[in-house]
């Protein structure tokens, strides 16, 4: 079994069949077991539903199931030979824009929905442009529900045509369109003999072929510290000097021998060993979880960075960015003060000012914005008591990318994404 894992996320309008393409998904990859199908069946049955409502495998809040919509972000996961799926069903509603954004933000590929019936709609735009606003490497326009358009290609090119030119206004690096009918099972998991026009992968397919190694940031080395391990058992003299750094590299690639900086002191020293719990590597790279052990004795603590001499991120207490807002009981405002978590380093921030707010239906910047509110996008000025390692996120989506916590409750209030560091 392969180790590669693919992590991506459903969106789409209301209705467009997010739930039911991934139990299509999961039914026909044999990765359900036959308790959960026996219960999905006894509920459509008891629902009065002809056909085994596949839906219910992932809408598993009863809210969700008496509406038939999706609420909240569910996570599933299966594999097959070739990979292992991490999938996000993301909600479609407006109300629920930050929780789309929650399931979206960590994904390599994003699976937009649309109904063949109905076209392109305001929330299909509005999720194809967060997905490019969170850098989602890799787009699929799945056109569901063909059955009901009688497998039309001319329905099929004609919505191709539409989101294409819609896609112009959008940063995407790459897009492909699938022609589906999740409640058939059409081009899902195997080709359609209903579609014979069509001459692409079946989605499961491209999603097992899909080439995501590239996409992580290889070249700037970034290794946020996480944790610094000082074993206790003085007598072994194995350990009794030992001092190793632990953490999630998350740009570059790291090897023993290497020059690294440490970050904020400006000390360097090298790489003495790389170590796993399954013993010691020869290189490290994004997503890896390692240990390092450098040759020199250096003050290092959680929220501290290794990196190149040549290559180092922004160190800054002032950044700009992207914000989704998502309490609901506060507004962001100019002098908000809360805490930001950015990779493993927590700090106090100030919002100094909003810059605009951000339409993500039209695309339009309201500059006369004094707030945001639950489910808001806008571009804002924050100043940290402490300085950050930021890179851009178009470079890199785990240095450039944190979220706002709210001091007095823990609470989560908002994610963002850094355009500028100062």
């Amino acid at each position: 079994m392969s180790t590669d894992i693919l992590r991506f996320a459903t969106a789409g309008s209301v209705d467009d069949g997010k739930s039911t393409l991934i139990g299509r998904l999961l039914f026909d990859s044999k990765s359900i077991f036959e308790d959960q199908l026996d219960a999905v069946e006894r509920t459509s049955r008891g629902r009065g539903e002809e056909q085994t409502n596949l839906a219910l495998l992932t809408d598993g809040l009863r809210a969700e199931r008496e509406q038939g919509i999706t609420i909240d972000v569910a996570y599933r996961y299966f594999a097959t030979p070739r990979r292992t799926f991490i999938i996000a069903d993301t909600p479609g509603h407006i109300q629920y824009t930050r929780n789309m954004v929650t399931g979206a933000s960590t994904s390599d590929l994003a699976v937009i929905l649309v109904d063949a019936r109905k076209g392109l709609q305001e929330q299909s735009r509005r999720h194809a442009f967060l997905a490019t606003l969170l850098q989602v490497p890799h787009l699929v326009v799945a056109i569901n529900k063909m059955d009901l358009v009688d497998y039309s290609q001319e329905r099929f090119e004609e919505i191709k045509q539409e989101f294409t030119d819609f896609a112009t206004k959008l940063d995407v690096s790459d897009l492909t369109y699938i022609p589906i009918s999740a409640l058939h099972g059409d081009n899902v998991v195997d080709r359609s003999i209903n579609m014979p026009w069509y001459d692409g992968s079946s989605l499961l397919h491209h999603l097992e072929h899909v080439h995501i190694a590239s996409d992580r940031n290889l070249i700037d080395a970034r290794f946020p510290v996480q944790f610094v391990i000082r074993p206790q058992r003085a007598a072994d003299p194995e350990l009794h000097d030992y001092r190793g750094y632990a953490g999630t590299v998350a740009g570059g690639v790291f090897k023993a021998g290497d020059e690294i900086m440490h970050l904020p002191s400006g000390l360097t020293s090298r790489i003495a060993k790389i170590l796993t719990a399954d013993g010691e590597l020869d290189e490290a790279f994004p997503p890896m979880s390692v240990t390092m052990l450098l040759e020199d004795e250096i003050d290092i603590s959680r929220g501290d960075m290794l990196c190149r001499p040549n290559n180092q991120p922004v160190v800054s207490q002032d950044i700009e960015a992207m914000v989704c807002w998502m309490a609901e009981s506060r507004k962001l405002t100019p002098r908000s003060r809360l805490v930001i978590k950015h990779t493993t380093r927590n700090a106090k921030v100030m919002v100094r000012d909003i810059r605009y707010r951000l339409d993500v239906n039209t695309l339009h910047r309201d500059e006369d914005a004094e707030d945001l509110s639950l489910n808001e996008i806008g571009r804002v000025s924050m100043r940290a008591t402490q300085p950050l390692f930021a890179d851009e996120y178009k470079e890199n989506r785990l240095t450039g990318g944190f979220v706002l916590i709210e001091e007095g409750t823990n609470t989560t209030v908002a994610a963002g994404m850094i355009v500028r560091a100062e």
